[in-house]
């Protein structure tokens, strides 16, 4: 084994890491849950210590002295204050939490372009907005920022893609001067660094803890969305990725960005090139609703996935969609309900999967390329009915994901930096 790269994904309740060697073929993999240091997963520390074990589970299987390069990816739209040591000053607000002050909400929504990924109560400009209150905060960050921080020592540094959601502009590749008409000090936020670009050496704490070379290479993240896409070994325009897990996240290669917010729409620059998508609120959350694990399975093995049911339904729990039809009050579509229960499942996949066909024409409608391939992830890829029914809808190659673990885009990017350095 003569070069070997690590990808860390840490999530809301673990931490994974991949050891990847310059084939891009996974050597070693570890995970760790958060649970085992504490019942407070806000705990940046017990993040850390899941980080900490997941890194040693790689160590036992290949050789420290050939790792050149770390990447980390993090919950996208996760922030904390540190201080100028980097010490977490208050706890994150996750990337599923809102910023309650609905005047400051109301206040900084005009201000931003309509394309910008950081509307919202969610979105990390409006936890940066609150946290930059938070007595002797130096800089304002994301998970994956701390998590690099602690391996390189550099705590004022981000990426494109955990960035957009604060506020950053892609296309212009800067933090745009209408941030500063929030309110919020410029000189809290991140320098921000192309996912996969090198942001410098292993400080010599973190090597000392892992037993690595003093010369490995911290490499600029991303968020566990995007990660888990290069994960998937999809690289060319018109590479799609199909996420069938309680949601329905669609994920598609663009040579250009393309930003469409009146359909929930919008582009990550990664490794060169745009990645286009959006998130359906249909998906098997609403299968879970109906049927459990074994009913699923026994009555998934009853289809004919070659015949249409003739059911026409858009799948969802309550009134409201935001991707590929943005409308807040879309009733679901959930009748006539059949006696057959099969085939009441059969409706719902064939509703998911016209859902996801429509998903990808609004994004070629918007300037993406046409559909040329699809990789899925996620628990519903593992259902080969719905898979041909998938199949017969989208009329494009389904191919296998190289890895199924956000984990292993992020080691995608560490290779991808230490080409770049000339390392690997």
């Amino acid at each position: 084994m003569s070069a070997v790269v690590i990808g860390i994904d840490i999530g809301s309740s673990g931490a994974r890491a991949v050891a990847m060697d310059a084939t891009s073929r996974i050597v070693a993999q570890s995970t760790s849950s958060l649970s085992d240091f504490g019942d407070n997963h806000l705990d940046p520390d017990i993040w850390w210590a899941a980080v900490a074990r997941s890194i040693r589970g790689c160590m036992e299987a290949i050789d420290n002295s050939e790792v050149r390069a770390m990447a980390v990816d993090g919950t996208s739209g996760t922030v904390l204050p540190v201080d100028s040591t980097g010490r977490p000053l208050a706890a994150p607000l996750m990337y599923n939490d809102k910023v309650a002050d609905a005047g400051l909400l109301a206040r900084i929504a005009p201000l931003m372009p309509p394309e910008s990924a950081a509307h919202g109560p969610t979105s990390g400009l409006a936890k940066m907005l609150f946290f930059q209150l938070v007595p002797g905060v130096a800089k304002l960050l994301h998970q994956a920022d701390w998590i690099a921080g602690r391996l390189s020592g550099r705590f004022d540094v981000t990426d494109e893609n955990n960035a957009l959601k604060s506020g950053y502009d892609p296309v212009a590749g800067r933090w745009p001067g209408w941030i500063a008409g929030t309110g919020l000090k410029p000189e809290f936020l991140p320098r921000v660094l192309a996912p996969g670009a090198v942001i410098g050496n292993i400080q010599a704490a973190a090597a000392d803890q892992f037993r690595l070379p003093s010369d490995v290479r911290i490499v600029a993240g991303t968020t566990d969305g995007c990660a888990s896409f290069l994960a998937t070994g999809a690289s060319e325009p018109g590479d799609g990725v199909s996420a069938l897990g309680s949601s329905l996240t669609l994920k598609l290669l663009s040579s250009a960005p393309i930003f469409a917010p009146e359909f929930g729409i919008y582009s990550h620059h990664i490794l060169g090139m745009w990645l286009a998508g959006g998130a359906s609120n249909t998906g098997g959350k609403v299968l879970a609703h109906f049927f459990d694990p074994d009913s699923l399975r026994r009555l998934s093995a009853t289809i004919d996935p070659s015949r249409p049911s003739g059911l026409d339904y858009y799948p969802l729990l309550s009134p409201g969609e935001r991707f590929p039809i943005m409308d807040p009050s879309l009733p679901p579509r959930l009748e006539p309900r059949p006696a057959e229960e099969g085939e009441f499942l059969k409706g719902l996949l064939e509703g998911i999967a016209a859902i996801e066909q429509l998903g990808y024409q609004r994004l070629e409608e918007f300037g993406a390329p046409k559909l040329k391939s699809v990789r899925s992830v996620g628990g519903g890829s593992a259902n080969p009915h719905w898979t041909s029914i998938r199949r017969r809808l989208l009329g494009v190659p389904f191919l296998a994901a190289a890895s199924g673990e956000a984990a292993a885009g992020a080691a995608r990017l560490a290779l991808a930096g230490a080409r770049e350095a000339g390392i690997v």
